[in-house]
């Protein structure tokens, strides 16, 4: 099934995107995490767009998309929901199950509340979206970070950006470390390392708090619609650790929560077994109820 590397003009910026999978079939986007790109679901894609329309950005400022400088362009996660959802718009897409990682989720989630309608099923792969979910030891400077932004606790925030810190985010809590492949921090590290790119990052990770204070709200959102949702999980992750997976149960009883033996980016380690469970799920729920 041929990949397609595409870009789009969304406000004035170009957002690149790869698309596979029959255009008349459920949609799925696939939405990567921080430092990373699209380049993060190079795999997962082809074992999906058999049977489903997949489509995956990259965010404003990761990958292939356009970086605007923090003088250009409000980094913010609504602003980053906001090119994502003009693309689909573009596409015409206006039903989709959505996959989330990382910053993903917090996308993914606006998506959600923004359109409750639109979307069809969740899967979530260390996407939190609970406070369960948060480890002290790595977000406690964040918060101070959000809480009081002096240029010095930016500097500090700035270096978990470098290329040690990139490569212990896919490497920590992987059995076997080997299997994952260097391309993924060096090129995560390359492409993060443009001119402003950086400063987009902090400004990024200065706004994180918002995303909590958007928890209640997401919280009723599960109440209310009982989305189906997948939670797989890399349970060794210390970025979001895995009490996050499980907290998904309190508002949805029927999700389906599944702790992998993997780290933060479970698809570089464990894709085979991860592939399987998502593949299953969304046939089970998007084919059988294609409405």
């Amino acid at each position: 099934m041929p990949i397609h590397h595409r870009n789009a003009d969304v406000e004035g910026l170009n957002v690149f995107y790869r698309e596979a999978g029959d255009p008349a079939a459920p949609a799925v986007v696939l939405l990567h995490g921080a430092p990373t790109s699209s380049f993060m679901f190079r795999n997962l894609i082809p074992l999906l767009a058999d049977r489903f329309h997949v489509i995956a950005p990259d965010l404003i400022a990761y990958g292939h998309s356009a970086a605007p400088s923090v003088e250009e362009f409000s980094y913010d996660f609504d602003s980053l929901t906001r090119c994502v959802d003009g693309l689909l718009e573009q596409l015409g897409v206006d039903r989709y199950a959505i996959y989330v990682q990382d910053y993903g989720a917090p996308v993914g989630w606006r998506l959600a509340l923004n359109h409750p309608e639109r979307i069809t099923a969740i899967i979530t792969q260390n996407g939190n979206g609970y406070e369960d979910g948060f480890d002290d030891a790595f977000w406690g400077p964040v918060w101070d970070f959000n809480a009081d932004p002096t240029p010095e606790k930016a500097a500090a925030i700035g270096e978990v950006l470098g290329l040690e810190a990139i490569q212990w985010q896919y490497t920590h809590g992987v059995p076997d470390p080997s299997l994952i492949s260097p391309d993924t921090w060096t090129q995560d590290f390359a492409l993060i390392s443009r001119p402003g790119v950086l400063d987009a990052q902090v400004a990024l990770l200065g706004k994180y708090s918002t995303n909590r204070d958007l928890y209640p709200r997401l919280h009723e959102y599960f109440r209310d619609s009982q989305v189906p949702l997948l939670a797989v999980w890399g349970k060794n992750d210390l970025i979001f650790i895995h009490p996050g997976a499980t907290a998904f149960g309190r508002d949805l009883p029927d999700a389906e929560i599944h702790l992998l033996d993997g780290g933060h980016f479970l698809l570089e380690s464990h894709l085979e077994e991860a592939g399987a469970l998502i593949r299953d799920f969304l046939s089970r729920t998007l084919l059988s109820n294609p409405n």
